[in-house]
């Protein structure tokens, strides 16, 4: 690396802790590494190893490629992956010969595939997502009975979990296939609340063909569906329905139906734990986000910020979630003329899942718009900005 790579590296450094407003004593302290160092590496005047980029990226919340100026490798290791994922799909009903492993592994693999998507841990996901795959379908057409159930319920989970990568990396007709296989699948589990949330997925197929209404009649069929206070999986089930229908309505304009959905999905997270259910995160937390995402859908700016207040969603809820979260409050703080409060939900959007904010479409219109308006754009929105792709 040449004493200018050096220096470039520095300026990085120094632009992603000057956004993240962090002095060099806290950044030094947060990597492990020297103060005295720090300094040295910011001014290009010290070569920093491969370790020490990976400890102070850690330390700031980023890539260490965006670090290095040397592109990640997360979005070419999930496309790659993709044509893997369709093949195994393709032959849902002709399955190879092969090991299945025991219940109780499939239920660990599935578990730890809902909390890679949950955590947008996209790249650790499809590595491992077309062998569970292959392996749950082997299951299916082997088994009988209740295992073969249990095995069908699994799969349908496993379904999502890899809709979860294809909807956000924007391949649709794959999106579309999964989703179906989904259905099918939780159809055979026999299991209400496994085909609840088929139900909850599927409205994904409508956000892309922008057919809102059919989404907004299968939720509300869906949670009909469900005697909400037989079980706190029920009720979550439920309140799930109900929230997602409350985003939908809004997105419509019904905003007599999404305050009536979300109210339901109050109540019924008075009835359960903050927790993952059947895939989906919910409880009081899940719904309150959803809340500011309501009033972001209806256009009110206003009535999302104050719906935030000075909250901040809870450490324990899937990364996903909290990003979304700060996602749509940014989007009310830049409708609302607050453009540095905006910026910095952003950055706490990045910070807690780096791969679905890059990929969301509506950060990059915020950038767009905020380079826009800066007049002297600083470092760290310029960083921001080319991390994400904008510029």
């Amino acid at each position: 690396m040449s004493l200018s790579e050096h220096g470039d590296t520095g300026r990085r450094i120094a632009a992603v802790r000057s956004g993240r407003r962090m002095k060099q004593a806290q950044l030094a302290a947060a990597a492990n590494i020297s103060l005295s160092m720090l300094r040295k590496i910011e001014q290009g005047s010290r070569r920093v190893t491969p370790e020490m980029l990976v400890a102070i990226a850690e330390a700031l919340g980023v890539d260490p490629g965006h670090l290095s100026g040397t592109p990640t490798l997360t979005d070419s290791r999930v496309h790659a992956a993709i044509p893997e994922v369709r093949r195994v799909i393709g032959s849902f009903d002709l399955p190879e010969d092969g090991p299945i492993r025991p219940t109780r592994d499939l239920d660990d693999a599935v578990r730890d595939a809902i909390d890679w998507r949950l955590a947008s841990q996209y790249a650790a996901l499809v590595r491992a997502i077309p062998t569970l795959l292959e392996e749950l379908i082997r299951a299916v057409h082997a088994y009988a009975g209740h295992d073969r159930e249990r095995a069908a319920g699994q799969l349908a989970l496993a379904y999502r979990a890899a809709d979860g990568v294809a909807f956000k990396y924007g391949y649709l007709d794959l999106s579309a296939r999964l989703i179906e296989l989904m259905r099918w699948a939780a159809d055979q589990s026999g299991d209400e609340l496994v085909v609840a949330a088929a139900a909850y997925v599927r409205t994904e197929i409508f956000f892309a063909d922008r057919n809102l209404g059919p989404a907004l009649r299968a939720l509300e069929a869906a949670a009909a569906r469900i005697q909400s206070t037989a079980t706190p999986d029920s009720a979550a089930a439920y309140g799930s329905l109900h929230m997602r229908a409350a985003v939908v309505a809004a997105r419509s304009g019904k905003a007599g139906a999404a305050r009536d959905h979300l109210r339901e999905a109050k109540e019924a997270a008075g009835l359960v734990r903050e927790g993952v259910y059947h895939g989906t995160a919910f409880g009081r937390s899940s719904v309150r986000i959803h809340e500011v995402a309501v009033n972001v859908e209806l256009g009110d700016g206003d009535a999302a910020v104050r719906a935030a207040g000075n909250w901040e969603p809870p450490l324990q809820l899937p990364a996903e979630r909290r990003s979304h979260y700060y996602i749509d409050l940014a989007r009310a703080q830049l409708w609302t003329g607050r453009r540095e409060e905006a910026f910095t939900s952003l950055q706490h959007a990045r910070r807690i899942a780096p791969q679905h904010t890059r990929e969301h479409p509506q950060v990059r219109e915020m950038l767009t718009t905020l380079l826009r308006l800066q007049r002297a754009s600083r470092d760290s929105l310029l960083g921001f900005a080319s991390w994400a792709r904008v510029i």
